[in-house]
């Protein structure tokens, strides 16, 4: 079940619960057997060998849980460019990058228990049957907090103080369903949007920046902005090996801008997480920063125009 982006959502029908700034995940534990989905359906079991312990942390039963794989920073709050280094994925991270990255689940619903299905079961019930399932103390998998009785728009600027990702408002009577639904409600501090690169400049073996697309209505690639922040040195290097193979001569977008010197095009093949204030016709994002790369299936993924 995926979220809505909206305002905090009012009244007292809803429950309130913490963004995690991660990678969404389904774990199918069976007998103490635990195979982990990303949320396009790719086993990233050999990514995470830690989400082996869930099994145990439940007692051995049988469940599926749905969540967000995190990795904390030293403040301890869930860092997606920590957790990428995590990746690529369908590997198994070497010993050292398990003790320097560890990660953990952030598991905040329950689809079935014991072979019984719990999707048409209300939010609040299948908080409290998740609550009770964890069994054993663990520090792979934690039930987060549900804040109940508590206005979302006040959760909304605790989320802003603590300089976390943004809040997630469910409603407590809402059942478990595939696909986007207005039962729930997300609401990050800052919007973000999926986007493909399409060039970068910068000095040599380094991204200084990049020019980000999205794909309109009738399919073709637009160019929407510029983003030049938020990359550690590591991501700079790293986005470079991964682009440099991807250049070509001409743009792939309907829109290149007038001033070209400097950018070098590459293929759309990578998508990116970007951060900003708001997005303005015509002039593209404001006050844009880099989040993170994210993963596509092999036949690529059609990017919402922000």
């Amino acid at each position: 079940m995926l979220a809505t982006l909206g305002p905090p959502p009012a009244g007292d029908q809803w429950a309130v619960e913490w963004k995690f700034d991660g990678q969404r995940a389904n774990l199918i534990v069976d007998r103490g057997e635990v195979v982990t989905f990303s949320r396009n359906g790719a086993d990233v079991s050999l990514t995470f060998p830690e989400m082996a312990s869930v099994g145990h942390a439940v007692g051995g039963r049988s469940a599926v849980l749905d969540g967000e794989i995190v990795a904390l920073d030293a403040q301890g709050r869930p860092s997606f460019t920590r957790l990428q280094r995590r990746w690529p994925q369908q590997r198994r991270p070497k010993p050292d990058l398990l003790r320097s990255v560890p990660v953990q689940l952030m598991a905040f619903d329950v689809l079935a228990v014991d072979g019984r299905d719990l999707t048409d079961e209300p939010y609040m019930r299948r908080r409290e049957i998740l609550e009770s399932l964890i069994v054993e103390a663990s520090g792979v998998v934690t039930v987060p907090k549900a804040f109940f009785g508590v206005p979302a728009a006040d959760m909304l600027e605790v989320a802003r103080e603590h300089q976390m990702e943004g809040i997630v408002s469910k409603r407590v009577d809402s059942p478990y369903r595939e696909g986007r639904s207005p039962w729930w409600v997300k609401t990050p501090v800052r919007q973000t949007a999926e986007l493909a690169l399409v060039a970068f400049a910068g000095p040599p073996g380094r991204v200084g920046a990049l020019l980000v697309a999205g794909h309109r209505e009738d399919g073709a690639l637009e160019l929407v902005g510029q983003v030049g922040t938020g990359f550690s040195a590591v991501m700079r290097r790293h986005l470079f090996e991964a682009l440099h193979p991807l250049v070509r001569e001409v743009p792939t977008v309907v829109n290149p801008p007038v001033e070209q010197q400097g950018w070098r095009w590459v293929e759309p093949r990578l998508v990116g997480e970007v951060a900003f204030r708001e997005w303005v016709p015509g002039r593209g994002l404001r006050h844009a920063s880099w989040k993170g790369l994210r993963a596509v299936d092999a036949h690529g993924t059609q990017l919402p125009l922000v």
